[in-house]
């Protein structure tokens, strides 16, 4: 009786509040919003809308490029050369996880006006919210690595070695401006070339699916089926780096602040309600779309190259006249693949043809996913730092951040060896995973930012065990590479690292627990309201 009372929920509320401080920071208009898209007036309540659907797509197709990024291409190949069709069900689970954690970021999006960087900026304290900044912002960086060296060895493939490792760089980094000025010219004209550049991926792969001549059962059985028998620890590593790979933390914020392009009225809960539904339909289908894309990586990889060897390999290349060939030693060792090696044994086993095309689709994922991670590091710079710069000056220091440091690589390391610095980069982000999983769940279950759309029980429970799972499987891929390091020194290090890491995820996801608490127990999140309450209505509160 006391847990129901008004006083308990009055009291819980407020220590909600103190909590989670707020400030009078206006939100900053931001670069990809100079326009926003109507949505037409249509009473669309009992049936779907093939208007607003279309007006209400974008955002969603957007967001669905990191899933197809190079970094998740290379996981693709992995799995199907070294666990043939045996972990696409890993696959086909971490893309519905995927979807239903963009829900979040979406309605987040949707119900606040905010993104969820000018939330954390608006809700923590400073000290957190600069390490938490910190922490997103090394994995745009791990992200932007692996996106610009995918760009990189495309162009080294396409032009058969005469473009190296640092001069694709380069050209990435100056086609990658002129792409991200194309808002300029109208925000749907943006999204339609990003259109493009899936459906040449679609097209690329897809011709490598065909070429391959799978065999379709086992690939269902691979999908549908949840097994690994037999399977080895290096097959269950990759099932882990599957999920590390596919569920990127920067992506929840991006998906956050691009709903806001289209012109919802908050103030209405129709308008509100409405907008939700058609941004997860539209999320869905992007979503499909690319698991099938990545889908046809995998089987090409799990059908032609799984348990092939590296003298087979070698061999074949001999025949065909690969200058390549020396990349495999002459060894019964199982083949090992990255994005270039897959090209370059594409081209020997299928023709000169596969290889190419198999670089254009490698071009159109590197620089699709090179462009929204610039949008992820503008919009979580602005969030948290409540940056008011000009344009230009934004692009270009968060372009530099992630440049700067996959300049050294390029010139550095060899385009045949980066296998190495790939693993790493995916551990590095899938140690920052919490930090967006956490807030999205805490944010979106708050009643007094989302008012009615605040999460059911059934989603803070479902949604506080996903984010525990992923986590956690995350966390063992990060021991699972620190013990092959096979350094003392670095086991030192890693464990005082872990000790300051570990606190601080522990410390937001006491925050998670606190706001789940509120939310659950304070009578005003389960009374109905015909308006959405916005943060900037609610009372400030000192610590």
């Amino acid at each position: 009786a006391f847990i129901q009372s008004d006083v308990c929920g009055t009291a819980l509320r407020t220590l909600g509040q103190l909590v989670f401080l707020q400030n009078n920071n206006e939100p900053v208009a931001t670069t990809y919003f100079d326009q926003r898209v109507p949505v037409p007036d249509e009473d669309t309540e009992k049936r779907i809308s093939l208007r607003k659907l279309w007006a209400f797509t974008g955002p969603g197709f957007l967001m669905s490029i990191a899933y197809l990024d190079p970094g998740n291409i290379e996981s693709d190949l992995q799995s199907g050369a070294k666990a043939g069709f045996k972990l696409l069900w890993v696959l086909l689970g971490a893309t519905v996880i995927g979807l239903l954690l963009q829900r979040l970021a979406a309605r987040l999006g949707v119900v606040t006006g905010m993104h969820l960087a000018e939330v954390c900026n608006r809700q923590y304290h400073t000290v957190p919210r600069i390490i938490l900044w910190l922490m997103v912002e090394l994995a745009i960086i791990g992200s932007d690595m692996q996106e610009v060296i995918g760009c990189a060895i495309a162009f080294n493939l396409l032009s058969s070695g005469r473009i190296p490792l640092w001069g694709g760089v380069l050209i990435t980094i100056i086609d990658t401006f002129v792409f991200l000025f194309l808002d300029k010219y109208g925000l749907r004209k943006l999204e339609a070339f990003f259109g493009v550049l899936i459906t040449i991926m679609a097209i690329t792969f897809g011709y490598e699916y065909v070429t391959v001549a799978l065999d379709q059962a086992q690939l269902l059985k691979g999908m549908f089926v949840p097994y690994c028998e037999g399977c080895s620890p290096v097959q269950l590593t990759q099932a882990v780096g599957i999920v590390g790979a596919v569920i990127m933390p920067h992506n929840i914020y991006l998906h956050s602040a691009l709903v806001k392009s289209r012109e919802v009225d908050r103030s209405n809960k129709k308008e509100v309600k409405e907008a939700n539904k058609y941004f997860f339909m539209e999320s869905t289908i992007a979503l499909f779309v690319s698991f099938l894309i990545n889908v046809f990586v995998v089987a090409v990889f799990a059908e032609a190259f799984y348990q092939k060897t590296n003298a087979e390999v070698h061999s074949v290349c001999n025949e065909s006249g690969s200058p390549h060939s020396d990349l495999f030693p002459l060894d019964n060792g199982t083949l090992e693949v990255d994005i270039y090696k897959g090209g370059v044994v594409l081209g020997c086993f299928f023709g000169p043809a596969a290889l190419y095309i198999w670089a254009v689709g490698i071009l159109a994922a590197g620089q699709s996913s090179t462009m929204t991670g610039t949008y992820s590091g503008q919009f979580v710079m602005e969030g948290f730092l409540n940056l008011r710069w000009s344009r230009f000056a934004r692009v270009l220091f968060t372009r530099s951040i992630a440049i700067t440091p996959t300049l050294l690589v390029a010139v550095f390391q060899d385009v045949h060896h980066l296998t190495g610095m790939n693993d790493f980069l995916n551990v590095l982000q899938s140690m920052q995973l919490p930090f967006a999983l956490i807030p999205i769940l805490t944010f979106t279950s708050l009643p007094s930012l989302m008012n009615e759309f605040a999460n059911g029980l059934v989603y803070k429970i479902g949604g506080g065990l996903v984010i525990l799972i992923v986590c956690a499987i995350n966390m063992y891929f990060v021991v699972i590479y620190v013990t092959t390091l096979n350094a003392v020194w670095l086991y030192v290090l890693a464990a005082l690292l872990s000790i300051a890491y570990l606190t601080f995820v522990g410390y937001l996801a006491w925050l998670c627990l606190i706001a789940l608490g509120v939310s659950c127990l304070d009578p005003s999140s389960r009374r109905g309201n015909d308006t959405t309450i916005l943060i900037e209505q609610q009372p400030e509160f000192d610590s």
